[in-house]
């Protein structure tokens, strides 16, 4: 009997469908078929319990099972592996690759940054992370893209702007010209100091290091998963990100943050702290609710009100003391 994630809303058609292929594929009644997000099932069958994810290309789904494995063959041991699926063979459903992964089953308490041991932990499964993957980042260069962090953001801004006319909808002034300023201050000096990262030695950033990327299993271990976003860069771009998840929950104190040591080899960065005032959360979510249209959505426009307005005086102090500190290592 098929599962149905009621809260999850798509194509039913496409989820008949698929079902009547898998069925075809893994030779059992008792399979069950559970959607997670798009593309993404849990299934459930007489020999085997695994994620089913799609790829929509071959290229792709073979390049993050190659990694995976190199992962595993170079100690790396917190991630999940690919199965080999029924038959043997590859996978595939109306353009999509679908990849059959190992389930972890994950510890009842969900795993969140809001506590000191859950940061400490993911930053030293992040720090392992980087430390393997510079020992063979060069293989997958031909493979996977060069992190380009200032050109992302600037098409963040960009769209940011261009999405003003709705969002004044919802925010007023002076909190949009505010960060605005932050962004454009920020971008202006990273692009002269940028070199100050993109120097470090290179490593496979993970690209996407929010709190649902790592997961915590039944006994306790922590697993990094979802490697949609790996990338050739230097590590400060995935430290960067993890700090922005960071301050919301450190109430935006820089010297809070700075007392995490994977983080504290940073704080004399120019480029580091340039990029810490970017509002790249508050431009990423009201970019994704605007695109998707999920802005009447009360839940939704309530979380993304909160980063930006009820977080809004304590984030301006923390980009005044960085401009301090700015100023201080200039000095």
């Amino acid at each position: 009997m098929k599962a149905v994630n009621r809260d999850y809303k798509g194509d039913d058609t496409y989820y008949d469908r698929l079902f009547s292929y898998l069925k075809t594929k893994f030779l059992t009644e008792n399979l069950q078929l559970k959607p997670i997000r798009k593309d993404v099932f849990l299934l459930k069958s007489q020999k085997m319990t695994c994620i089913l994810k799609g790829y929509r290309s071959e290229h792709k789904l073979k390049v993050h099972e190659a990694f995976t494995s190199t992962l595993r063959k170079e100690g790396f041991f917190h991630t999940y592996k690919f199965l080999t699926p029924p038959g043997g063979e590859l996978l595939t459903f109306e353009g999509t690759y679908f990849a059959c992964i190992e389930y972890i089953s994950p510890n009842e308490i969900p795993f969140s940054y809001q506590t000191v041991q859950n940061r400490k932990e993911a930053l030293k499964l992040l720090e392992d992370f980087h430390q393997i993957t510079s020992h063979f980042e060069v293989r997958y260069r031909t493979l996977l893209p060069k992190a380009e962090l200032l050109g992302k953001w600037i098409e963040r801004y960009k769209m940011f702007i261009n999405n003003l006319p709705t969002i004044r909808y919802f925010i007023k002034e002076p909190y949009i010209s505010e960060m605005i300023s932050w962004a454009s201050w920020s971008l202006s000096h990273l692009e002269k100091n940028q070199n100050l990262l993109d120097q470090q030695s290179k490593v496979i950033l993970h690209g996407d290091v929010a709190h649902h990327n790592i997961l915590r299993d039944e006994s306790g271990r922590l697993f990094l998963i979802d490697f949609d976003l790996i990338q050739i860069g230097p590590p400060a771009y995935d430290y960067l990100q993890m700090s922005n998840r960071f301050l919301p929950h450190l109430n935006w104190s820089f010297d809070r943050l700075s007392k995490y040591k994977q983080i504290r080899k940073y704080i004399k960065n120019r480029a580091f702290l340039y990029a810490l005032a970017y509002p790249a959360d508050i431009f990423r979510e009201w970019n994704r609710m605007i695109r998707e249209k999920t802005y009447f959505d009360p839940n939704k426009l309530k979380y993304v009100t909160e980063l930006s307005i009820g977080q809004f005086h304590i984030r301006k102090q923390f980009i005044e003391q960085l401009k301090n500190i700015l100023e201080e290592i200039q000095e």
